[in-house]
Formats: C-alpha cells, structure tokens, sequence
C-alpha cells in the first residue's frame, strides 16, 4: 500500500527522512482493526517524529500520521482516538501508552490498525477532512480549554500563535462555547483571521492587552513564555501543550508566578471520551475545523514543506 513514512531521522534536516512509496499491509492483531483511511490530517508531532523525538532508529521505517477518518471493515465511517494502550485495551498490561508513530505504524496510508477500543463513530455533519483534523489538535484545544484551564463562559483567553492547528481550534471552540478569546500573531493576515474566526481582539505577538486574562493557552514555548505569564490576572491559569519556539524561556518568570499564585498545567492530547464529547460539539453547534490546505496523500512533500514554514492557518489535510 502506498504510505508516507519515516526512513531515517534528521535532526537538522528532518524532511530529508522522508519517504513516500509502498509499504507492507498492516497486521490486525487480536481485539484490533483495520481502516480505510479517507483522510489524515499533519501535526507538528510529525515533523518531530523526522528529528528522532519520539521516535527511535530502531522502529524505522515508521509510516507517520496520528489522526485519520476512515472506513473501517464494517463499512462504518469511523474517527480515530491516536492514543494507544490508554487504557490498556488491544496492548498488553504493562505497556506504557503511545501515539500512534511511536510504537505503532500511522495513519499517512491507505490503511492503518488500531485497537478496535479507539474507533469512533464519524458524525455525519462532519466530512472526513474536517473530522481527520479533530483527534490531535482540536482535542488538544478540547482538554486544554474545558478540562485543565477552568474557565467558564464570560471568561478571557489568550492565545498565543494564531495560526497554528491548536491555537485555531482553541478559537473557535472557546467562540462557540462563550468564551471572550483574545490572539496574538505577529503576522496581520492571520490576526485578521483570528478575528473572523470570533476572537475578541488580535495583537501583535508581546503586545499589551486591554485587561489580564483568566487563561492563556501557550503552545509556542520560549517565545512567547514570559508574555504569557504577564497576561494573567492574580491566581489565572497558563495551560501549556507545546514548545515549538523552543522549552527554556530567557526568563522562567518564577517571581511573578508565586507572588500572584498563578496555575501553570501541562496538557497533552485527551481521552477517547473527551474526543467524543468534542466530535458531539462540533456537529450539534456547526463548527467546523480550519483547513488549510488539503492534498492528496501522494503531495504530502508539500504539505510537511507547508507546515514546517509556518506560512498556514489551520490543518493540512492528505485525502487518499
């Protein structure tokens, strides 16, 4: 089957490792299934997977991808929850959880297998691009905002990093659920886009904000840090899910974080049970995920290329 898969790891030149062409079929354990992917959508994980984080030597050639809609061997079209061993069903006992790319062949190809326990049922509202963006980064947004930032409708949150897969997810899910979202960008496009998308208000990347916030999303890292921790109101909440600019910020801000008791939480990914409960919103209220670019698998050179420049606002999305 055709697939797009890790060769080789390159830390400096992760693209380098990237291969497209034929793959084995994937085995089906017991208790596990085979899916028809229609349509997997990228995350920065798999360009991290290229550069050997994550992913060791030794489970090369690793086809990439851990989010996919699908139809599975019953003809039902299916989402997949990406985390694997979770809850110990389809793995064995004492097996740590993964994503999928880590330990288990990804979703970049004409079939994938997973655990029966981590299929879905797709809505029917949502097409198989839109619903392939949902398990990573919506999910992410998902848990980020309504299980770990402790806000409630009339809240403030900033986002930092219009743009990206989690910060645009994390938009439109905090707009639709009566948050007041706040962005920042330090491109003008994409704060208009934030804009459209139901922030309040979209500022240049450090700018001053009208008012703290009860919440501050914070997947750029280093960047970014020091303002994020400015932004809060005494006894907010940073939630953080990423470090793309990097993890050591110049400055921890420790000083300011205990003085006002400020929350910091880490938040990674989400449970099948909190994907359902997102796949639920998104069709009951209308929303639909962000886009950007969508490319039939054999392109996806070009949508890694994409990803990595940083130029796009929303998912791409490869379509078999």
């Amino acid at each position: 089957m055709f697939a797009a898969y890790a060769a080789r790891i390159d830390k400096e030149d992760p693209l380098a490792g990237l291969e497209l062409g034929e793959r084995p079929e994937p085995k089906v354990p017991p208790g596990w299934t085979a899916v028809a992917v229609k349509a997997a959508s990228l995350n920065h994980h798999d360009l991290w997977s290229l550069r050997g984080v994550g992913l060791g030597e030794e489970a090369l050639p690793m086809i990439l991808g851990c989010d996919a809609a699908g139809i599975d061997d019953d003809g039902n079209e299916v989402v997949l929850h990406s985390v694997i061993g979770q809850t110990g069903h389809g793995v064995g006992p004492r097996e740590p959880r993964s994503i999928l790319t880590e330990r288990y062949q990804g979703t970049f190809a004409e079939r994938v297998a997973v655990p029966q326990w981590n299929v879905l049922p797709k809505p029917k509202e949502l097409s198989f691009e839109e619903a392939a963006c949902l398990p990573t980064a919506w999910l992410t947004a998902y848990r980020m905002l309504f299980t770990n930032a402790g806000v409630r409708p009339g809240d403030s949150v900033l986002v930092q990093g219009a743009g990206g897969g989690v910060a645009t997810a994390a938009l439109v899910l905090g707009a639709a659920a009566g948050l007041r979202m706040f962005a920042t960008s330090r491109d003008e496009a994409k704060r208009q886009r934030a804009l459209d998308l139901g922030a309040e208000a979209a500022v240049e990347s450090g700018a001053r904000l009208a008012h703290r916030m009860d919440a501050v999303l914070e997947t750029v890292g280093a960047a970014t840090w020091s303002h994020s921790v400015k932004s809060l109101r005494p006894g907010g909440t940073l939630v953080i899910s990423g470090a793309t600019s990097g993890p050591n910020p110049p400055a921890a801000e420790l000083n300011r974080i205990f003085f006002l008791e400020l929350k910091v939480v880490g938040s990674t990914m989400g449970s099948k049970e909190e994907l359902a409960s997102l796949l639920s919103f998104c069709a009951a209220k209308g929303i639909r995920p962000v886009v950007d670019t969508s490319l039939p698998l054999d392109r996806a050179r070009e949508g890694f290329e994409r990803m990595a420049g940083g130029e796009l606002f929303g998912k791409v999305v490869l379509t078999v």
